[in-house]
């Protein structure tokens, strides 16, 4: 149609037809990105794991400092996570992420060539700093383009991340392989995921105003007033709980993609059959993590759900304990779901927040703050394991941290909002 004040086509409902076309391609586009992103989250750190017997003798580790090199994960994500929030009010969600999927490329190109454990580490940290930031800002993302579909986005983004946590696991070693048993190549070579998540976030850059919160373009570096203002998480007690619930389910899952190959292999289990088990566990949430969050999204109370995947993971760590070769699939099976609390988790994200601010902050404060607490796990399972010779004592801690996660979850899990607290304690 054309306006009779100036003689330019516009689109039905107002707006040009440029416009229009971009209101019909770029939620495709943007739902495109967050698969490729979450495709890019896991499979730096569950390689390393399907290898790190590999990379200790090349670089020289013992058992502590390849401890460390696990728990380098949830520190990086605590530390970056925290600085996830202002950078994207400076420049966008968009734009973080896509810097942020570059940042895995370069450090996973970067990490396996440096020779020195230092290099390796900081080639590592580069890689997590791109998946830190990409993993707090992917709810607010989902909160603001599918506000009426955060379950089922959110599942989508958690079925894709299992996907690729589950796939770099279980082809890293026959990667390896087949590129002539370098350990180097069988790491590099996710980096070519990486670039490939980089291309849909490209366009959407820049269209950043309107994804980043449907409003017209913002001028380059002004605040986003949607993300400015919000609730005081830290007085929240839903916010702690949900904190503490994310940090021990964090816990378990950076000690099962560092460990778990390792703990198999131990046990007589070959390395190839090691690297698939822990794509089963993995794999577990391909399913799942479609499944949890619609069906959390019904429910007034999350708890049940929590309750169900803790005594799944309570059973397979007994099982690990007594016969870990011989059950060696069943364990996985039930590890594999009592993993998809973090589904859950990032659902509870945005069930626990009214508004796009709150999300916000909720996320930030419930990743960094988890991602701290989860930092110790993999390290202390490392220092348990050389001190003990063995791994009955490292699978009994993993076992007793599966019970504060449970009666975190539960309170997480409760019909509140981080908005409602504040307002209640601003009235009192």
């Amino acid at each position: 149609m054309t306006s009779a004040r100036d003689g330019k086509t516009t689109a039905p409902g107002g707006g040009s037809p440029a416009a229009a076309t971009a209101r019909t391609w770029l939620p495709r586009l943007m739902a495109a990105g967050i698969v490729l992103a979450a495709l890019n989250l896991r499979p730096g750190i569950t390689s390393l794991g399907s290898l790190l017997e590999e990379v200790r003798d090349g670089l020289g580790m013992n058992g502590t400092l390849a401890g460390l090199l696990t728990s380098v994960p949830p520190l990086c994500f605590a530390i970056f996570g925290y600085m996830a929030p202002r950078l994207s009010r400076r420049f966008g969600p968009g734009a973080v992420v896509c810097a942020g999927m570059a940042a895995i490329t370069a450090g996973l190109v970067i990490r396996p060539f440096t020779g020195t454990t230092v290099g390796f580490l900081a080639a590592t940290a580069l890689a997590l700093a791109g998946i830190a930031m990409s993993n707090v800002l992917m709810p607010v993302i989902v909160k603001r383009w599918f506000p009426d579909r955060v379950g089922s986005m959110t599942g989508l983004y958690s079925m894709a991340l299992a996907i690729g946590t589950s796939l770099a696991a279980a082809i890293t070693v026959p990667m390896t392989d087949a590129l002539g048993g370098s350990w180097q190549g069988g790491l590099a070579i996710w980096a070519v995921l990486g670039a490939a998540a980089v291309l849909p976030w490209i366009p959407l850059v820049k269209h950043h105003g309107t994804v980043d919160d449907g409003a017209p373009a913002r001028r380059p570096g002004a605040r986003n007033p949607a993300t400015t203002s919000g609730p005081a998480v830290t007085r929240s007690r839903t916010a702690w709980a949900l904190a503490v619930f994310f940090g021990l389910q964090a816990t378990a899952a950076y000690i099962t993609m560092g460990w778990m190959p390792q703990i198999f292999r131990d046990a007589g289990v070959p390395a190839g059959t090691a690297g698939v088990l822990l794509a089963v566990i993995m794999a577990m949430g391909i399913p799942l993590a479609f499944v949890i969050p619609r069906v959390a999204t019904r429910m007034t109370h999350q708890g049940p759900i929590v309750a169900v995947l803790g005594a799944c993971g309570l059973g397979g760590y007994a099982g690990l304990y007594l016969a870990p070769a011989g059950g060696a699939w069943a364990w996985a099976v039930l590890l594999g779901i009592s993993n998809c609390a973090f589904p859950l988790a990032l659902t509870m994200v945005g069930l626990r927040a009214r508004t796009g601010a709150g999300v916000a902050k909720l996320s930030a404060f419930a990743q960094s703050t988890g991602y701290l607490i989860s930092i110790p796990g993999p390290l202390l399972v490392g220092v348990l394991n050389q001190h003990s010779g063995g791994w009955g004592l490292p699978i009994a801690f993993m076992a007793c941290l599966m019970v504060p996660q449970i009666v975190m979850g539960v309170l997480a899990g409760r019909n509140r909002t981080i908005e409602d607290e504040h307002a209640a304690a601003t009235a009192a």
